[in-house]
């Protein structure tokens, strides 16, 4: 649908997601070897690509809040369990799928691990997933955190709402090294009934 670009993206995507226009908002990995950071971009429905966030450590988990007037972005750090990244909120106005005026809204530091994948559920919670840290961790609107939920896996990845109500959370896993060492079910899909329920995500309308 696109072609590629290699003079701006020399490493993967990672996260992507639809914006209630069908744009789709989509990190770019950190290219070390050229000593690039992470970047995101914004895919606009005619196929052109249009930088949003010139630098970042590794792009990750993103969001929108309930009356779509802001819109979420993780930022993981890479090694440094002193800095493990920020859960950051931006304005968003729908008409352009501009974001401007960055806020953090979580400091990730006083948790174990590192943010990952994230999603807003039907009362405008924000869940998150800590690679490394054996959790998902739930925060209000104002950023203050409600409640964790814990898994044997070290590292949780993602998660989304599914299911015919959204009442389902599905919640990935990674394994990287052995079982042994990442825990019981690491690498492993979860269903899990979080008490609360999601809502539909947005659908991309790119035009190839």
């Amino acid at each position: 649908m696109v072609d590629p670009d290699p003079d701006r993206f020399h490493e993967r995507f990672n996260d992507v997601i639809a914006d209630p226009e069908g744009r789709v908002f989509a990190g770019v990995m950190p290219d070390t070897d050229r000593d690039r950071p992470g970047q995101l971009y914004r895919l606009d429905t005619d196929g052109t690509f249009e930088l949003v966030r010139e630098a970042c450590t590794l792009p990750n988990g993103m969001g929108f809040t309930p009356d779509r007037a802001q819109f979420y972005f993780t930022d993981t750090g890479l090694v440094d369990p002193d800095n493990p990244g920020n859960i950051y909120r931006y304005d968003y106005d729908g008409a352009t799928g501009a974001i401007s005026d960055p806020e953090v809204f979580v400091e990730c530091g006083g948790f174990e691990g590192y943010p990952d994948g994230m999603t807003v559920d039907e009362t405008g919670d924000v869940w998150s997933a800590f690679w490394d840290g054996n959790a998902l961790h739930r925060f209000s609107p104002a950023g203050e955190h409600r409640e964790t939920v814990e898994f044997a896996p070290r590292k949780v990845s993602s998660l989304t709402f599914g299911g015919p109500d959204y009442e389902t959370a599905y919640v990935t896993t990674a394994c990287v090294e052995t079982r042994e060492t990442e825990g019981a079910g690491a690498g492993s899909l979860y269903t899990v009934d979080l008490g609360v329920g999601g809502v539909p995500e947005f659908r991309s309308a790119i035009e190839g």
